[in-house]
């Protein structure tokens, strides 16, 4: 097999792909945290449009499905995680790196939030992108962009890359039958 990927070492490359995302997200949330002590400071400058602002996500995406109860912190963390094993199991069956690499960066993602909802019991979000008082975002972290960017690849790759279906000489029939009419 010269010159072509095996789909097993495209798999390690997505593995990889989502421990990076996951170690880059959850070192980048202590440096904030520890580093940066953001959560005493409450926002740090950095540019007229960025800043660091420390916020605890007790929801998910959007800030939806605020759990501010015990219960609402493990049905989420049940929730995000069966969402993970579902996207695990996709990226198990993808054979295209394409797929693969944006699947794991939604897994690593996942797993970098899913990791602190379980510890803490809400995401470190810190990132402010904001003109004014507009934001085009809710205040969000790395994990939160893995997340994103692993679904718009997904979503463009599903959109503009259609397989055309096979043919048999122009029409779509099987060797040997008769063309429908």
């Amino acid at each position: 097999m010269t010159g072509t990927m095996t789909v097993w070492r495209k798999r390690l490359i997505g593995f990889l792909i989502a421990a990076v995302v996951f170690m880059i997200d959850q070192g980048f949330k202590a440096w904030v945290v520890t580093g940066l002590k953001l959560r005493d400071v409450g926002v740090i400058e950095l540019a007229p449009f960025f800043n660091l602002r420390w916020t605890k996500n007790l929801g998910v995406s959007l800030g939806l499905f605020t759990a501010d109860s015990p219960e609402g912190r493990w049905a989420l963390v049940a929730m995000t995680g069966l969402i993970a094993l579902f996207v695990l199991i996709w990226m198990l069956r993808e054979r295209k790196l394409g797929e693969i690499a944006a699947l794991a960066m939604v897994l690593g993602g996942a797993l970098g939030n899913i990791r602190d909802r379980f510890t803490m019991g809400y995401v470190i979000d810190y990132a402010d992108l904001h003109f004014g008082e507009w934001r085009p975002f809710l205040i969000f972290n790395i994990a939160d962009v893995a997340i994103t960017v692993g679904v718009l690849i997904i979503l463009a790759r599903s959109l503009l890359s259609r397989d055309k279906p096979e043919t048999n000489g122009g029409h779509d029939t099987a060797p040997g039958a008769a063309p429908e009419i």
